[in-house]
This record gives C-alpha cells, sequence and structure tokens, in this order.
C-alpha cells in the first residue's frame, strides 16, 4: 500500500518535469518541441487521476501537486512560448518601438488565468461530469500549436501582433467564464447518450492533417461547439 499510494504522484511529477522542460525549450525558440512536451505532459495529466482511482489511492495532497505541475506545464509553458515568440520571432510596426521592451509580457496573463481556473475547478462541484470554462489543457495546446504551426502566418498578416493580444484576452477571459463545455468521458458508447461527442470526434479526423496546427483547429472547433449548444439551451 505505501508503494502504491506514490505512483499518481510520480506520473504527476512527470508531467511536472514535461512543463518545466517545455518552458526550457520556450526561452530557446525551440517552439515545436516546446509543444511535444506538452503533450507529453498533457498524456501524463491524463493518466494520473485514472491511476489513482484504479488504485484506490486518491489524496488531497495528489489534487495540490496536480494542480501544481498544470499550472506549469498548461499555463507557465504556454505564457512562455508567447512571451519568447513575441520578443524574439514577432513583427511590429516601428512606431510601438518604445513599448516593445514591455508589450511581450502580456502573454503571462495566459500563466495567471490559468492557474485561476485551476484553483476554480477544484472547488467547483458542478464540473464532475462537464467543464465550466475552458480546460488547461485545450487552452495550452491551442497556444502551443498557434506558434508551434503558424508563427510565420502572425507575421505574415499587417497586424499579426493584434491578434496575438485579442487572442490573449478572448481566451484569457475563456478560462474564467461561466460557459459549460462538454468533456469527452463516455459513460457508455451509445449514440444518444454521446451524439455531441460522436459529432466533436468525427469532424475532428480530417483537421489532424493539419500537422502542428491541427490542436487550433480543434480546439477552436470545441469552442464552437459548445458555446452553440450554450446558447441553445442544450444540455452538454
Amino acid at each position: 500500500m505505501s508503494f502504491k499510494k506514490h505512483i499518481p504522484n510520480a506520473i504527476t511529477c512527470c508531467n511536472l518535469f514535461s512543463g518545466c522542460i517545455a518552458c526550457v525549450m520556450a526561452f530557446k525558440g525551440d517552439f515545436h518541441l516546446a509543444m511535444a512536451f506538452i503533450v507529453l505532459g498533457a498524456f501524463f495529466d491524463f493518466f494520473d487521476g485514472m491511476v489513482a482511482r484504479l488504485l484506490g489511492v486518491s489524496s488531497p495532497m495528489g489534487v495540490q501537486m496536480d494542480s501544481l505541475a498544470d499550472d506549469v506545464t498548461f499555463g507557465l509553458a504556454p505564457a512562455t512560448i508567447v512571451f519568447s515568440f513575441m520578443q524574439t520571432k514577432l513583427l511590429y510596426p516601428l512606431y510601438l518601438s518604445k513599448v516593445l521592451c514591455v508589450l511581450p509580457y502580456a502573454a503571462f496573463f495566459i500563466a495567471v488565468f490559468s492557474a485561476y481556473r485551476l484553483a476554480k475547478f477544484n472547488v467547483d462541484t458542478r464540473q464532475t461530469s462537464t467543464f465550466i470554462g475552458l480546460p488547461t489543457p485545450a487552452n495550452a495546446l491551442f497556444w502551443s500549436s498557434l506558434i508551434a504551426g503558424g508563427g510565420e502566418w502572425l507575421n505574415s498578416l499587417n497586424a499579426g501582433w493584434v491578434l496575438l493580444l485579442v487572442l490573449i484576452v478572448l481566451f484569457s477571459y475563456l478560462l474564467v467564464s461561466e460557459i459549460p463545455m462538454f468533456s469527452l468521458k463516455f459513460k457508455n458508447l451509445s449514440w444518444k447518450s454521446n451524439r455531441v461527442r460522436y459529432i466533436f470526434l468525427i469532424c475532428c479526423a480530417p483537421m489532424l492533417a493539419l500537422g502542428f496546427l491541427a490542436p487550433v483547429a480543434i480546439i477552436s472547433w470545441y469552442l464552437i461547439l459548445s458555446v452553440a449548444l450554450h446558447l441553445r439551451g442544450t444540455a452538454v
């Protein structure tokens, strides 16, 4: 029993370690590798809670460890990717030269609102089978994908820096919003009970052809579908 109780926390530590390496890769400007370590962290994050439940060793300490690891991997790491890109790669107009030393720091709002989202999730009893607000792993995958796969595209726009700042504000809001968003947890395999999930997954399949930009398309589709269901008053 003493050994089993440490297994989930060890997996959580692997998530945290992956997030730390993602931050280092981001500062080095290797955005593809940074994204890869965020994906690896998401893999460990998926299994730590599952293993804890299977072994019957869930604990309050595990919950705290999980939130800490998640804020590094899914909060600080994507924020660092965006910061590094804004500081070293993003093109700006000349009239912004006096504020270029501070503008990239706006990226760290991603980490701040991710921390708030994780704390909110821990105390919100409504989020057992669905989410309220955008989950931090989805947010992290969106940002790492956008920079790793779409950095050159952002620079091709006349005001790519404006779009990036607008997205930072928008996704910071989505993290802490009260918009219900469906989860991919299947209680059974019936079409009637999981119609939204099946439709979502079927539409995601062709998006995988986009390569590094696939998460941007998939998470955008996830948000559109969740908001549409919310506006229609359809339970998710």
